[in-house]
């Protein structure tokens, strides 16, 4: 069953868009690639899923773990090759907030950061460094 339906609307922009809720993302060629930039790129939603997936299976663990992880923010910083031009290192930076967590309850956190399914899909080339940052 498809996922998602993704037009080409010209000019290096997309439409997709995710069939089960209706929500729509459009995606532009950065300006470092012939693009306006006025969108998030192919590679900058790689990087986000990257991203946004390891925080999805930390609020997992962590609810099941009765800890409140809300509030936590993402810095993703992609960084591209050439020949070929790819992603060549994904940098997650997770800033928890003040709230008191125990070696035990940021161990668990932690624990899962490369278990989710966008970091073990990726091409093993690709460089992923997670950083953890704890108030």
């Amino acid at each position: 069953m498809t996922t998602i339906k993704s037009k080409y609307l010209g000019d290096l922009r997309t439409e997709c868009v995710h069939l089960q809720s209706g929500n729509k993302i459009f995606t532009d060629a950065p300006t470092d690639n012939q693009g306006k930039g006025e969108a998030f790129s192919p590679t900058d939603l790689l990087a986000t899923s990257l991203g946004s997936c390891i925080m999805t299976i930390m609020g997992i663990v962590a609810r099941d773990n009765n800890i409140d992880i809300a509030g936590t923010e993402l810095d993703i910083t992609k960084i591209m090759a050439s020949d070929p031009r790819r992603v060549s290192e994904v940098i997650v930076e997770f800033n928890f907030p003040d709230k008191d967590y125990t070696n035990e309850e940021k161990k668990i956190i932690e624990s899962v950061a490369g278990t989710s399914p966008v970091p073990l899909s990726v091409h093993y080339n690709l460089k992923q460094t997670i950083k953890m940052n704890w108030k």
